[in-house]
């Protein structure tokens, strides 16, 4: 996939998981603060979103409870991989998060983790958790599209 400036932009992993438990009211691209071995992980798709959010500590966004597998060749230079990681983002970025999520039921799911330019990126949603009803209207309403593609086939 291209974006505008024509560099290309290689997925490594997606949370499956957030467009079922939330409804993604926007996105923003953030960059991460990685050690070395960290980056070789995640072009080797070593690494986890399900459990992670983010949150703003002072004029930071830190990621929490994404999980990188520790590299295979590391040494002693492999970190814990459930630490906290910095996102870069601008002050104003920053400060347009900090007034969405003050809302009660927002809050900043990573969505996927992709290189850009060789640079890791993170697509950071803010989200507002679906209702066990919202979340059977889309089954029921997924399942209805689905035999209607089926009908239209035969």
């Amino acid at each position: 996939m291209a974006d505008k400036e024509g560099t290309a932009e290689r997925v490594v992993a997606t949370n499956r998981k957030a467009r079922h438990n939330y409804t993604v009211l926007d996105t923003l691209e953030a960059g991460l603060v990685l050690t070395g071995t960290e980056v070789k992980s995640i072009r080797q798709a070593n690494v986890n979103l399900a459990e992670g959010y983010a949150h703003i500590k002072g004029n930071e966004v830190w990621l929490i409870g994404v999980h990188v597998s520790p590299y295979k060749q590391g040494t002693i230079s492999n970190v814990d991989p459930l630490r906290e990681r910095k996102l870069l983002l601008h002050r104003k970025e920053i400060r347009r998060l900090l007034s969405q999520t003050s809302e009660k039921g927002v809050t900043l799911i990573p969505l996927k983790i992709f290189f850009k330019a060789n640079k890791a990126k993170l697509l950071l949603g803010i989200c507002r958790g679906k209702r066990e009803y919202d979340r059977r209207h889309d089954i029921a309403k997924r399942e209805a599209e689905r035999s209607i593609r089926r009908m239209l086939r035969r």
